[in-house]
């Protein structure tokens, strides 16, 4: 699998965490970056529907263009665009998964969440 496709936060604690387990469990050399503050709320609440189609493009992008076999969405401990509690999050990020696997049926689609110690859980 040479791309795979992050969905998490501009927080910059969570991205080498992410991509370095994205890289060791799935071995990816490429990870398309798609990022956003609080993402699994955003995708999982917002009816902001410019937002939500700027994401979808970029997933679009990532899956068509690149052929990326993964798409991994995450939140994170003390995330501050989304100030909700760990498990809401976790929550959070299980609903745009369905979607996900709906949308891209043939694209594996897996839940991330980043605890306070920047140590990667799958959900």
């Amino acid at each position: 699998m040479d791309f795979c496709t992050s969905i998490h936060c501009m927080d910059g604690r969570v991205q080498v965490p992410i991509q370095n387990y994205l890289k060791e469990k799935y071995g990816v050399k490429y990870i398309d970056a798609i990022t956003e503050p609080g993402p699994c709320k955003t995708l999982a609440e917002s009816k902001d529907k410019s937002v939500i189609d700027s994401i979808r493009s970029r997933i679009r992008i990532s899956v068509e263009k690149h052929q990326s076999s993964l798409i991994a969405i995450s939140g994170h401990h003390d995330c501050a665009g989304n100030p909700n509690t760990n498990e809401e999050q976790k929550q959070q990020v299980l609903q745009p998964m369905k979607f996900l696997k709906e949308l891209y049926p043939q694209t594996e689609v897996i839940g991330l969440w980043v605890d306070g110690d920047w140590e990667i859980k799958a959900i």
